[in-house]
């Protein structure tokens, strides 16, 4: 199946459509990169889903970006009026597990193998969560970015539904101008927007182009 012919926003349409005739309010894990890309997305899916984010993101460095990002995810969350309830799992953060996961990868520039494993990484233990708290659906909010690949993003999580028995919900929240909205509610709720992925690979490569620029 060539996935990048696939509109991951019309399938997400879909799933809301009839969620909507059987007049459910299901159950979502939704993993978090970040307080600016979940702004969108839980303005969007808190109309119809019951939402639990979980912000799981070992592959973010340092430390002190980290707390800062939960910090900001925690404050998003408290503030954004949501019609369905919206509560925060944090996850433990052990970058071992990043560095393991992408080992012999490091040499890849952004947007690629590499990035596909901590997708990867950060996808599996949602779905995994999901399935031990019997959540019906599970998602993250990477496909918001421009740069994130969504068919791959939606390709790992389709399989990974498939392993741990969980819905993984369709996305690709850029469409209609997810992206561009995510930006208006940053500004709106003060939040913090950081100008690299979060690893130390995409800071390294996001210091040598302002370097070189």
């Amino acid at each position: 199946m060539n996935t990048n012919k696939i509109n991951y926003q019309l399938l997400l349409d879909r799933e809301i459509e009839q969620l909507s005739s059987e007049g459910r309010v299901p159950t979502l894990l939704l993993h978090s990169c970040c307080a600016p890309c979940s702004s969108y997305t839980l303005e969007y899916l808190s109309k119809h889903f019951e939402i639990t984010v979980f912000y799981y993101n070992p592959n973010i460095y340092p430390e002190e970006e980290y707390e800062r990002r939960v910090a900001e995810q925690t404050r998003f969350i408290s503030e954004l009026p949501a019609e369905h309830p919206i509560s925060l799992r944090v996850g433990e953060y052990d970058p071992r597990e990043f560095y393991d996961a992408v080992k012999g990868l490091e040499h890849i520039p952004e947007g690629g193998e590499r990035c596909f494993a901590c997708y990867r990484l950060r996808l599996e233990r949602t779905a995994k969560l999901a399935r031990e708290l019997g959540f019906e659906y599970f998602t993250t909010t990477l496909s918001i970015s421009p740069y994130k690949n969504a068919p791959k993003l939606n390709e790992i999580a389709s399989e990974l539904g498939g392993i741990y028995s969980v819905k993984p919900l369709p996305s690709d929240f850029k469409k209609r101008e997810g992206y561009k909205r995510s930006v208006e509610l940053s500004k709106q709720y003060g939040l913090y927007r950081q100008d690299y992925c979060g690893c130390v690979f995409s800071q390294q490569e996001r210091q040598k182009a302002t370097d070189n620029g």
